[in-house]
């Protein structure tokens, strides 16, 4: 008869992250998607880029500099805050507003990429639409993403995307880059895992935080 074995506290410890994409992954992908936009788009001459706050703008001004390199002109560049239009204002803390900044010559009749890190749900990318009805009316808009890791709420899908990921509701993925976090990567790891660590850093920095008794001379 085998002996059943049960569940230790180890077995059920969260996963830590574990590295999926690196720098070197990321110029790569980054590269690509510019090479498709430029096919796509024959040329891409009445293409606008607009990077969703706050890492798809990092994003989009990558892709900028790559694409003004195959093509040899100026992409426009602009970026998108969808704080207002979200669905989620109620359940969450309350947001800082980034700012939205649209190229000069507008969007009205032109290709609008929308750049962003992770497509999960579709739930940005609806508040993203949204917020563009009013600032303009775009020929056609599509859609860059370094990393598709499914689970869509909404019928919403990428034109171009870095990386499919699949991966479990209980992981979370985590997309650094040099401009905010000083590295480039891209981590997935379990969500309890992430949401401890953070938590943890946050009490640290409190304790960091807090005034501390003066030393008396002993």
């Amino acid at each position: 008869m085998t002996a059943h074995r049960d569940s230790t506290p180890q077995d059920q410890a969260p996963r830590p992250p574990h590295q999926v994409l690196d720098g070197t992954d990321i110029a790569r992908v980054i590269t690509r998607i510019a090479h498709e936009i430029v096919e796509r788009a024959k040329g891409a001459e009445d293409v606008v880029l607009l990077g969703i706050h706050t890492r798809g703008v990092h994003l989009a001004r990558r892709l900028h500099g790559r694409l003004a390199q195959i093509t040899g002109r100026e992409i426009p560049l602009g970026t998108l805050d969808i704080t207002m239009y979200r669905d989620d204002l109620r359940l969450k803390p309350a947001r800082a507003l980034e700012h939205t900044e649209i190229p000069p010559g507008g969007i009205d009749g032109k290709l609008v990429v929308l750049v962003d890190d992770v497509l999960f749900s579709g739930r940005t990318i609806r508040a993203a639409l949204d917020a563009l009805n009013d600032i303009g009316r775009p020929r056609a808009v599509q859609l860059a993403v370094l990393v598709d890791r499914g689970h869509r709420e909404l019928p919403i899908r990428a034109d171009y995307v870095g990386k499919n990921l699949p991966t479990s509701l209980r992981e979370a993925v985590q997309v650094r880059l040099s401009d905010s976090d000083g590295v480039d990567a891209v981590l997935v790891g379990d969500r309890d895992f992430t949401a401890a660590s953070r938590s943890a850093l946050t009490e640290q920095g409190a304790q960091a935080a807090k005034p501390t008794e003066p030393h008396l001379p002993e």
